[in-house]
């Protein structure tokens, strides 16, 4: 477990920066530059929210934390709750994501929390805002900006991520709401190429939000998830990464994104889910952290690995073996399923097993914050946490 003294030495935002209405940092005066090459040849930058940006982004990249990715849509939580045979009410949806928020010392194991929209201005059962909620527990609030995956034209059934019309306003947006940080979720298909234009129409995407993101104060998480569907190994996994994240940073350089001031949500490389051959957790960290080495510079705080359908224990022991030794960036867990599962079916819709739901999210915390810090032994894990969530296809 991460100890107090380690996370109080973490840089921490200031509360007061995050929440709506209490002396929200303002950005800095333009810059003004002239030029001598014509009539309109003035040209004004907007304000710069940088320090800020690399402050938010060394926050969540804290030793020990990580973020839980509660995010999903009214419709994928429909199906969670479904799962557990509760109505897809917003009702349902409140009390279960009050659940998630108000587990007691969660911020010792999480450093931020991505919402989807309607969390953000949701407030829980007790009448609390969730944002207000996650600030007390030292938990920076995000917000998911993307609008979802449609069929790629041109493309071998391939798909790409729209959202980018009328982001800038919205991002303005969530700021002042709470949130200092954004995720944008594309996907590439191994399978089905993956294309050359899937992968470059992926990287723009994820560019122009990462700009337009820092425009407005939000860290974004840089999402390019390359799913686990299909047969082939983790040779063929690791090729088509290269590809991937050489495109998305050619891209974000393009684009003028400040490295410092991004966080990263790669899947890791292992075999295709249909593949025969499994891989150890040891060979899972070897091939993700050359592929790290390979593509992603120094200056970027932290990566923050998707969980992409590994069970909860795979999740965690592959982080673990990845921290076995130093690494340039905060190498973390940016999990979903793989922190909500046992927690969901454990609370079941009743009220009565509330707190036992919170305490099986807290186990799964905390176990992540260990392999985090490299620490995470795997003993003591429950049958229901071993077993994979992979879902051929899956929709988020």
């Amino acid at each position: 477990m991460a100890s107090a003294s380690l996370l109080k030495s973490s840089p921490v935002l200031d509360k007061s920066e995050w929440v709506k209405g209490q002396s929200l940092r303002q950005p800095s005066a333009s810059v003004v530059r002239c030029l001598p090459s014509g009539p309109s040849s003035l040209t004004i930058r907007a304000g710069s929210y940088a320090d800020e940006l690399i402050k938010t982004a060394k926050t969540i990249a804290s030793p020990g934390r990580g973020i839980l990715a509660m995010d999903e849509s009214n419709a994928t939580c429909g199906k969670r709750l479904a799962s557990i045979g509760l109505e897809n009410t917003e009702a349902n949806r409140q009390a279960y994501r009050t659940l998630l928020v108000s587990a007691p010392g969660l911020g010792q194991y999480i450093s931020g929390a991505i919402l989807f929209e309607e969390t953000l201005y949701q407030s829980t059962v007790d009448g609390k805002k969730m944002v207000d909620v996650l600030v007390e527990q030292n938990i920076v609030p995000g917000i998911k900006v993307d609008k979802g995956l449609v069929p790629l034209a041109g493309s071998n059934d391939e798909s790409w991520c729209q959202g980018l019309d009328g982001l800038a306003s919205r991002t303005a947006a969530y700021y002042q709401q709470g949130a200092r940080f954004a995720k944008w979720r594309t996907v590439v298909s191994i399978p089905n190429g993956p294309s050359a234009l899937a992968v470059k129409e992926a990287a723009w995407g994820l560019a122009r939000y990462a700009a337009i993101s820092q425009d407005n104060g939000l860290v974004p998480i840089v999402e390019p998830e390359i799913l686990l569907d299909g047969e082939h190994g983790i040779d063929r996994t690791f090729e088509v990464a290269l590809k991937v994240w050489a495109e998305v940073f050619f891209y974000l350089a393009e684009n003028n994104v400040m490295f410092e001031g991004i966080l990263l949500k790669p899947s890791m490389v292992t075999p295709g889910a249909e593949c025969k051959e499994r891989a150890t957790p040891q060979q899972v960290a070897d091939y993700t952290l050359k592929l790290l080495q390979r593509r992603i510079p120094p200056s970027v705080p932290g990566i923050m690995f998707l969980s992409g359908g590994q069970s909860e224990v795979e999740a965690t022991l592959n982080l673990n073996a990845m921290n076995q030794g130093p690494n340039p960036w905060h190498v973390s867990f940016s999990y979903a399923r793989a922190l909500q599962n046992t927690c969901l079916k454990t609370w079941g819709g009743r009220p009565e097993n509330v707190k036992a739901a919170q305490e099986t999210l807290l186990i799964r915390a905390s176990a992540n914050s260990l392999a985090q810090l490299g620490k995470y032994t795997g003993e003591g894990e429950s049958e229901e946490a071993k077993k994979g969530m992979f879902v051929k296809g899956y929709v988020y």
